[in-house]
């Protein structure tokens, strides 16, 4: 239906919202076409020119309003040459690269969309109520290991215990180092923390969890919680505890979901 100029004007135009200011479809695309052509044409015909035009529908990627782009790439370039100096300056000890982050869980309902016949909308029991917990995990991207630790509240004194009971799972100390990339939340950084032995804290630039792949344990988590009733926080810490347990088995989902392009590949 278009020619060669009159589709690259298409392209140029999906570069700016449709003329009502809200988002493209295939009937704005299609109306858009139509006043090129002076007919009507189907909003299937819309879709069409979508995809040929290499379009696909996608959710875009949440960035924080006073996120830095240019701070989070420095990041990217000086992260990976920290890592290449640590293995550089000390070879003949292993160096691991780990991520870690916090979730907050808790009696509040958590609701998904699952699949169910037509014609029949699917009830998830539920009472809302404001008790919480909270889930440390620790994830090796490069490997898919990964390391739970389960709270009941969070404040410097507890984030230390959970890093000498990271240390000690995985071996850190004299004979092992290990670099945790973390964010700059106030237990993170408080100066009473005592970091033990053979760990490194890395911290993520502000408003960043884009570039922290434990971020993406949390849908892997929330799945067992999903759409579902708990009595109390001890049968939530259970049915958490036994997901943790499984996606701990499944190290190649967990890389599948927290291994990024620019991380690094070895460590």
């Amino acid at each position: 239906m278009l020619d060669e100029n009159q589709r690259q004007s298409l392209r140029t135009s999906l570069a700016d919202p449709p003329p009502d200011r809200g988002l493209w479809t295939g009937r704005s695309v299609a109306q858009w076409i139509a006043g090129m052509l002076g007919r009507l044409v189907s909003p299937r015909r819309g879709t069409d020119y979508l995809g040929r035009l290499g379009f696909t529908r996608q959710v875009p990627r949440p960035r924080h309003a006073e996120a830095d782009p240019l701070a989070q790439e420095v990041f990217k370039a000086r992260f990976r040459r920290r890592v290449q100096a640590l293995q550089q300056e000390d070879p003949d000890t292993p160096l691991e690269v780990w991520a870690m982050d916090e979730h907050r869980v808790g009696l509040k309902p958590v609701l998904r969309r699952v699949w169910a016949p037509r014609g029949h909308r699917p009830v998830a029991r539920g009472h809302q109520r404001f008790e919480w917990m909270y889930l440390a995990g620790f994830v090796r991207p490069s490997t898919g290991q990964v390391i739970w630790f389960l709270a009941d509240g969070l404040d410097a004194p507890m984030f230390g215990a959970i890093l000498d009971a990271f240390a000690r799972e995985v071996g850190a100390g004299p004979t092992k180092n290990v670099l945790i990339v973390l964010d700059g939340a106030g237990w993170h950084v408080a100066g009473t923390l005592d970091i033990p032995e053979g760990l490194t804290l890395e911290f993520l630039p502000p408003y960043s969890p884009e570039l922290q792949p434990a971020e993406h344990l949390w849908p892997l988590t929330n799945e067992t919680i999903a759409n579902t009733y708990f009595e109390d926080l001890d049968a939530l810490d259970q049915a958490l505890a036994d997901r943790c347990c499984g996606l701990a088995d499944n190290p190649d989902r967990i890389r599948a979901a927290t291994w990024f392009h620019w991380w690094p590949q070895f460590a």
